[in-house]
């Protein structure tokens, strides 16, 4: 069992900078993908950020490309998203997911594929 807790969102300006973090509680974590995934108000789930247990391997949505980093510290049990260059359309609810994979270089895109979710964290970009 993982159980994870978001913190990080807020509200900024376009053209602004938030960091994510998600914290995680389990001894398993280095053995878990994870992923960000975002909400907005009548619109799917999509992920934004995915990384492999090892950090090796990561994935982008395209929108958020040269935009968004994701990054992993298996010792202190957390993932984070640096977000930069924020633009209104990154409105949304940001949620952390953690699946437990085989193989370390595994990454996952897809939500059905995430066993474990965060409570979410509300990011608001103003024009």
């Amino acid at each position: 069992q993982v159980q994870l807790a978001e913190s990080g969102g807020g509200s900024v300006q376009a053209g602004g900078s938030l960091r994510l973090s998600c914290a995680a509680s389990g001894r398993t974590f280095s053995t878990y993908a994870m992923g960000w995934f975002r909400q907005a108000p009548g619109k799917d789930r999509e992920c934004v950020a995915a990384i492999s247990w090892s950090g090796g391997r990561t994935y982008y949505a395209d929108s958020v490309k040269g935009r968004f980093t994701i990054s992993r510290d298996n010792a202190k049990n957390t993932v984070n998203l640096q977000m930069n260059s924020l633009q209104p359309e990154d409105t949304a609810v940001y949620y952390c997911a953690a699946a437990r994979t085989i193989s370390s270089e595994t990454v996952l895109t897809i939500s059905k594929n995430y066993n474990y979710w965060g409570q979410g964290t509300q990011v608001t970009v103003s024009s």
